[in-house]
């Protein structure tokens, strides 16, 4: 199955889309082939699966890991639908502060890389949704750090204005607040 990597207007944050089979009695792809990542440009290594259920109207994230335990995350939609966000919370990066947003789901099958630096989260579109992700380095809590969903500095365009929120995510910081202590220099 061919693996084709779609550069987006953020250094670094590409789309995945993979050649899959469908017919009438369902579909079959290879969400992840270590060497035809490779071959296609991305060439991590992997180390935790991990797997979501949100209902509608639930909004995850904006989350990140600090540079004590930092990982880059293959997101995919499997049940459902997503808005997909990520953002450049690299100082340096030319387009820092910017967002990038996609509908992922189980009929697109196109999946979002999501590097070191960024900021992720998702919007469930549909009843249900289930989300996976492969991450380049294991879960640490300890690292964890976030960026508040509705900062009017980034603006992001999320499909409802009250989500269900974690406890966690209803006190993020800022943008700004981040610039006091960034994760990422």
């Amino acid at each position: 199955m061919k693996t084709q990597v779609t550069k987006t207007p953020l250094a670094d944050l590409v789309v995945v889309n993979i050649d899959y089979f469908k017919n009438a009695r369902g579909f079959f792809i290879e969400s992840w082939n270590k060497k035809d990542f490779a071959e296609a440009g991305l060439a991590q290594d992997f180390v935790q699966d991990s797997h979501s259920r949100s209902g509608y109207g639930v909004l995850r994230g904006l989350h990140y890991q600090d540079m004590r335990a930092p990982l880059g995350k293959l997101v995919r939609c499997t049940v459902g639908r997503i808005l997909d966000v990520a953002v450049d919370l690299r100082v340096k990066s030319q387009t820092f502060g910017q967002w990038f947003s996609i509908e992922l789901s189980s009929e697109n099958q196109t999946q979002l890389y999501v590097p070191i630096g960024f900021a992720h989260g998702f919007a469930t579109l549909s009843d249900v949704c289930e989300v996976q992700y492969k991450q380049t380095d294991f879960y640490r809590p300890d690292c964890e750090g976030g960026i508040a969903w509705n900062d009017p500095d980034l603006a992001i365009r999320w499909p409802y204005s009250d989500p269900i929120l974690s406890k966690r995510d209803q006190y993020q910081p800022s943008l700004k607040q981040y610039l006091q202590n960034p994760a990422f220099r």
